[in-house]
C-alpha cells in the first residue's frame, strides 16, 4: 500500500506545477503581447538506484519553448503602438544590459527622450537605443522604421531616426527568461542577438496585440487538473482506509 500512496502523492506534486502553469496563463490573459509557453506532459520515469529495474513514478517533461502564434489585434489609433505580424520579436535591453526579445508594442519616450515600452525596458534599434528629438512627432512604418516630424511644420517631410531591431523567429526556438521576457533556447544567442528567420520581419501601426491564451479553454483545463488533483487525494485517503482495515486483521485476539 506504501507504494501506491507514493505514486498517487508524487502525481499530486506533478500537476502541481501543472496547475501553476495554468495559473500564470489565466493571470496574463488581458497582458498585451503575452504567449503562452508551457507544454507539459507526463511521463513515467524510472528511479535510480537499488531496487528492482521495474521501479518507475509519474514524472513531468515540461516543454518551455514560446508559442508565437499572433494574438487578438486591438486598434488604438496610437502612433507608437504597434503590433508584431507572423513571428517577428522586437528586441529590447534589460537591466543587466543584455538583449532579450518580446512581443510587447507600447511604445512610448521615456523622460530621458529614449524609445522604451510600458514597461521601461528600452526599446533597442539597429544603432543602439533610439533618441527622439524633443517636442516631434513619432510615426513608425510597417517595416519598422521610426520618423520624427516637426508638428510646427506639417509640410516638412518626416526624418527617419532609427530603425527597429525586429528579428523573425519562425526558425528560432525561444523560451522565457524570469523577467518574462523571450531569449534563444541556444545557449550561444543566450543574451544576445540572433540571426533572423527567412520571413520578412514588419509591424502594424497603431494597432496592439492581446494574449495568445484562450480562456475558455485554459478555464476548462485549470477545472480537469483540479479533478484529477480530488481523484489522487482521494486515492491516498482510500490507502490509508484499506491499511487500516489489514492491520486490524492482523491483530491478535
Amino acid at each position: 500500500m506504501d507504494k501506491l500512496a507514493y505514486t498517487a502523492l508524487s502525481a499530486m506534486q506533478s500537476q502541481a506545477v501543472v496547475r501553476a502553469a495554468i495559473t500564470n496563463e489565466l493571470a496574463n490573459v488581458s497582458t498585451v503581447g503575452f504567449k503562452k509557453s508551457f507544454q507539459i506532459a507526463s511521463a513515467a520515469v524510472k528511479i535510480e538506484g537499488p531496487g528492482f529495474e521495474t521501479r518507475f513514478q509519474p514524472g513531468l517533461q515540461i516543454n518551455d519553448i514560446i508559442n508565437l502564434t499572433p494574438g487578438t489585434p486591438m486598434s488604438t489609433g496610437r502612433p507608437l503602438d504597434v503590433a508584431m505580424n507572423d513571428q517577428t520579436v522586437l528586441a529590447v535591453q534589460t537591466n543587466q544590459g543584455d538583449i532579450a526579445f518580446t512581443r510587447r508594442g507600447d511604445l512610448k519616450v521615456s523622460p530621458t527622450g529614449v524609445l522604451e515600452n510600458a514597461e521601461g525596458e528600452l526599446v533597442m534599434g539597429e544603432g543602439g537605443a533610439i533618441t527622439v528629438p524633443t517636442g516631434n512627432l513619432i510615426t513608425v512604418s510597417p517595416d519598422g522604421t521610426v520618423f520624427a516630424q516637426v508638428p510646427t511644420d506639417p509640410e516638412a517631410a518626416a526624418i527617419a531616426i532609427g530603425q527597429l531591431m525586429l528579428r523573425d523567429a519562425s526558425e528560432t526556438q525561444l523560451v522565457r527568461r524570469p523577467d518574462g521576457l523571450f531569449e534563444p533556447r541556444a545557449e550561444a544567442f543566450k543574451g544576445q542577438d540572433f540571426p533572423t528567420g527567412p520571413k520578412p520581419v514588419s509591424v502594424s501601426p497603431g494597432m496592439l496585440e492581446g494574449s495568445n491564451v484562450n480562456p475558455v479553454a485554459t478555464m476548462v483545463k485549470m477545472l480537469d487538473f483540479s479533478r484529477q488533483f480530488e481523484m489522487q487525494l482521494k486515492l491516498v485517503k482510500e490507502t490509508q482506509s484499506i491499511d487500516e482495515a489489514g492491520s486490524t486483521m492482523m491483530r491478535l485476539p
